[in-house]
């Protein structure tokens, strides 16, 4: 990816072009790469964010969908920014409605692609065994519909993740804490016009996972794409960028 990653802070980022903000969150195994579509198709029109958030460094105390919740927060104010659209996938959809609902004052528009908060089944049903690459391989295959999709560059990327203890133990501690914050209860309070990007064939968070936001999500719509897993702006790129285009487009009317 030949985006240039910036350093503030505490934080690593991506902000490319300028206009309205797209603030983008990645997944527990995702990257900044992941959104590299979407970048180069929004940021001609619109300022492009992407966080890296600090799964892999945390401290073992905070490493919770909370703590990235707070790491988000304490970005977004270091940055001053304001009227954002809220872009998540996967883990990165769950801390997307987390912030949301605390600072409903500063989204303008949601969105969510294969997002945890209701239910997911990780990594294929398993944690990843330490060691096999083959079994590696396999799993990150099962995240997307058609197995090319996941790169040797991508799998060789989740591997070494997975050869690294303390990496390992801070990714167990976030997904067993997103595990326990379903929020069921929460997200009818959601009042910013919200979209669901689901992929048909997603395996880790099901259509019917989809359906069940867009059920307690008010002002919500969900648009599936066919053949297409838990990630669709890297399956599926051009799909997930004109319907995600459409909906910032559109003149939706914010629940009060």
């Amino acid at each position: 990816m030949t985006f240039p990653i910036r350093e503030e802070a505490d934080f690593k980022y991506l902000d490319e072009g300028k206009g309205e903000v797209l603030l983008l969150l990645h997944g527990l195994f995702g990257a900044l790469s992941n959104w590299e579509g979407v970048i180069k198709y929004f940021s001609p029109r619109y300022r492009v964010i992407i966080p890296l958030m600090p799964i892999y460094e945390m401290p073992i105390k905070t490493a919770s969908v909370e703590g990235l919740v707070n790491f988000i927060e304490n970005f977004v104010k270091l940055k001053n920014l304001n009227n954002l659209t809220l872009l998540g996938n996967s883990l990165g959809g769950h801390v997307a409605l987390i912030y949301t609902l605390r600072n409903q004052n500063k989204v303008k528009k949601l969105a969510l692609t294969g997002s945890s908060g209701l239910f997911e089944n990780s990594m294929g049903g398993s944690f990843p065994k330490r060691g096999s690459y083959e079994y590696i391989k396999e799993r990150v295959e099962y995240t997307f519909f058609d197995p090319k999709t996941a790169t040797k560059e991508l799998v060789d990327e989740v591997f070494d993740i997975t050869k690294n203890i303390p990496k390992c133990m801070r990714i167990v501690a976030i997904a067993k804490s997103a595990q326990r914050h379903n929020m069921a209860k929460e997200i009818s309070k959601i009042s910013a016009p919200t979209l669901l990007i689901w992929g048909l064939n997603d395996t880790i968070t099901p259509p019917i996972v989809g359906h069940e936001f867009n059920r307690l999500i008010p002002n919500s719509e969900l648009r599936f794409i066919d053949k297409c897993g838990h990630a669709p702006m890297m399956e599926h790129p051009e799909k997930f960028n004109k319907i995600f285009d459409e909906f910032l487009q559109a003149k939706s009317k914010v629940l009060v």
